[in-house]
């Protein structure tokens, strides 16, 4: 964001045709008129114009600029990553947790380019409709919820990387406005976009083709309602406000109910997915089959699967192309990313603390180099991956074939169903406050409802039959079925399976802090690569009012210096980004995050 100038982006929009979760071209207007000529007041005329503006907020989503901010944000600071083949300085100054007010990624200019172009469609479109009688009030207002769920989702990043933001609704149509603007404070921010999305939430499309559709993956490259809907619940983690988790969980998971009735009663003889208690998820091995890797070959391979919620879709015909995961991660030309995997996740069998053997996700997640002694990063490398885990007594019984992806169309998933499942679990843990034994009434934490309850002969209270006597039993028990349910597809087990990799749920359900320690375990394993570790971290450090967590878990990774990481991240700033340094030259209201205002000149001499 160059606070001091904004350009009107619209004027270079066109290089928004082209991704293919739009929904046209680009138009003749675009392509006979030179780009010095486009004015406003010729434009804004026709819904098609608003249609390309809307599909060049998806392509500046996209742009390797954007999107590889919003994965490095989310992920390279955790503990998930180490540096690989010969990454830039200024991502090696990340992962030693040395970022200087001068490292690029603290550049935040495309991130609101995307909010510049949604707040562009949201001043003109209403016009628009006004003009044209075949832009109907229903169409404007989707396309509006559509893009100002866009422009929220990137606010989003913002504030979870640096805490507090300039937040601007209002485009900037003029060359000559000037931006100014102070940091909104992160809570003020967070609830501007909780309100703003449930003022739009009921415009969003519900999904824009029928399942069987050869274009069906616009209803996930594409922001539906659901998706909204996910985004609405995610933001309400972060505030707290567990009730409204679970409740715009739930409407995902009745949208994915039905959606899978409708999909069953169209071809009853599919396999690909099935019910875990009441929850379809496309499982990893079909009833019958010796090998797995098929929930990650529809999820993350293909792309676009039953599960996703909203991604980025990349393909042959498109531009940008997923720069992201090619270079950090690796194709068949770069074998080795950027990035590597630290041991202690990759370890096999016993050693390795975090997968079980038996866990699919070790084996579609991580790529193991024999030949360098490495390993890589497997998660959407892969654009292919399956495996027979019979016998499995070492990594060598693995047997797997798989195909590493020749070219940058990854797709990019910012919510699926398990995202669901787990805020849902994670919300009813935390609405919990009290760390008691379930089953504890009287709040004394001996497990003894009777003991110190003045009300103890009161048949109508401490009554073991009224469910409200221990709402936290109930919620902890309905936490850790939507948590196993996760963990079992991932062992390729139904939910009826006994096997002994699997969670034992006496183990957790004693206590708040036993089935948190879970819910982010499973997280950890879930999410593997997905950009969103690092953020965990994060939340648990602002719920917690301290850093404990999050350095325990990051120190992990280091091998060396792994006190002096542990000294810098114990301070409660540290854990946001530094504003860059060239805005905070241009905007003279923003304050730089204390804890990188020491040492910076001695560094830059360096």
């Amino acid at each position: 964001m160059n606070t001091k100038r904004i350009k009107n982006t619209l004027l270079s929009f066109a290089v928004g045709c082209g991704l293919t979760a739009t929904t046209t071209s680009c138009n003749d207007f675009l392509e006979i008129m030179p780009m010095n000529d486009v004015v406003l007041e010729n434009y804004w005329t026709e819904k098609a114009d608003v249609e390309s503006v809307v599909a060049s907020c998806y392509n500046a989503l996209a742009q390797p600029d954007c999107l590889n901010r919003l994965a490095l944000w989310g992920e390279l600071r955790s503990d998930n990553m180490t540096i690989g083949n010969n990454p830039g300085q200024d991502v090696r100054s990340i992962l030693r947790e040395n970022i200087l007010q001068t490292n690029s990624y603290n550049n935040w200019s495309k991130i609101y380019e995307v909010i510049n172009r949604c707040n562009t469609v949201c001043y003109y479109a209403p016009q628009v409709q006004q003009e044209d009688p075949n832009y109907s009030y229903d169409e404007m207002m989707a396309h509006v919820a559509e893009v100002r769920t866009l422009r929220n989702l990137c606010y989003f990043y913002l504030i979870r990387t640096f805490r507090d933001v300039p937040y601007v609704t209002r485009p900037s149509i003029d060359d000559t406005e000037e931006f100014i603007v102070p940091a909104t404070p992160f809570d003020e921010v967070l609830d501007k976009l909780i309100s703003d999305l449930e003022e739009i939430k009921d415009d969003a499309v519900r999904r824009y083709r029928m399942d069987d559709a050869s274009d069906a993956y616009l209803n996930s490259s594409r922001i539906t309602r659901v998706a909204v809907y996910a985004l609405l619940a995610d933001l309400n983690l972060w505030k707290g406000n567990w009730d409204e988790v679970i409740r715009y969980c739930d409407l995902v998971l009745d949208f994915k109910r039905n959606q899978y009735k409708e999909m069953m009663e169209l071809d009853p003889t599919r396999d690909d997915i099935e019910l875990y208690g009441d929850i379809p998820m496309i499982v990893e091995n079909p009833s019958g089959a010796t090998t797995y890797g098929d929930a990650y070959n529809a999820i993350f391979g293909d792309g676009n699967s039953f599960e996703s919620l909203f991604e980025l879709r990349f393909g042959s015909s498109t531009d940008p192309k997923n720069n992201w995961v090619a270079s950090f991660y690796g194709n068949s030309n770069n074998r080795n990313g950027q990035l590597h995997v630290p041991d202690f996740l990759a370890l096999f069998g016993d050693d390795n603390k975090v997968f079980t053997k038996t866990d699919c996700r070790l084996y579609e997640a991580i790529r193991y180099d024999a030949g360098g002694n490495r390993y890589n990063i497997g998660k959407y490398a892969y654009d292919y991956t399956t495996f027979q885990m019979k016998n499995l007594q070492k990594r060598d019984d693995l047997k797997q074939a798989s195909s590493v992806r020749s070219e940058d169309y990854s797709p990019w998933i910012f919510y699926r169903l398990s995202d669901v499942l787990l805020m849902k679990a994670e919300a009813l843990i935390e609405r919990n406050t009290d760390d008691a034994p379930a089953g504890d009434t009287d709040g004394d934490a001996d497990g003894d409802p009777a003991v110190n309850d003045p009300a103890v002969n009161d048949p109508a209270v401490n009554d073991p039959a009224d469910p409200q006597v221990d709402t936290r039993q109930a919620d902890f028990e309905e936490a850790f079925k939507l948590i196993d349910i996760v963990s079992r597809r991932a062992h390729g087990q139904s939910m009826t399976a006994s096997h002994s990799d699997l969670l034992k749920k006496d183990s957790y359900i004693g206590t708040k802090a036993a089935m948190e320690s879970l819910l982010m375990d499973e997280r950890h394993r879930e999410f593997l690569f997905e950009g969103k570790r690092w953020f965990d971290l994060v939340r648990v450090a602002r719920r917690d009012g301290k850093n404990d967590y999050l350095v325990d878990q990051v120190a992990q990774k280091y091998k060396e210096e792994r006190n002096t990481i542990k000294i810098k991240l114990a301070d409660p700033n540290i854990i946001y980004f530094p504003y860059a340094k060239s805005e905070l030259k241009v905007n003279i209201l923003l304050k730089q995050n204390p804890a990188f205002l020491k040492g910076e000149d001695s560094e830059l001499s360096k």
